[in-house]
């Protein structure tokens, strides 16, 4: 029986590329989403801290001492009531990082103790 329609075209066994290495295709895909997705960050651009939450360089030792013994013992408090809503292993966890709090709040008083002795 005879076709109406004509055959599609053969397509050319030959690749306009000399290889498929896949290491140069993996290269050229990373080259290309790093061009397209990675921001570009200057490398002499000096980094600016956020001014939001600013503590001056003219702040003694022993004021940021206290502040930080004073925010320590308020998150130690807070998380021993919330721990006390707790049951099981969410309440240990809970008890476990204000544990930690709670040593890190040790050794700030021990370094306020050295910087000021006598009171």
């Amino acid at each position: 029986m005879f076709k109406i329609t004509p055959n599609p075209p053969e397509p050319d066994d030959v690749s306009p590329y000399e290889s498929t290495d896949p290491k140069k295709l993996n290269n050229a895909a990373d080259r290309a989403l790093d061009y397209y997705l990675k921001p570009v960050i200057p490398k002499d651009t000096p980094r600016k801290p956020s001014t939001i939450y600013f503590v001056g360089p003219d702040t003694d030792n022993e004021t940021l001492l206290v502040n930080a013994c004073e925010s320590l013992a308020s998150a130690s408090v807070m998380l021993s009531d919330f721990a006390g809503q707790l049951n099981g292993t969410q309440r240990h966890t809970l008890l476990g990082i204000q544990h930690s709090v709670m040593l890190g709040e040790l050794a700030v008083n021990r370094m306020l103790d050295n910087v000021d002795p006598h009171g």
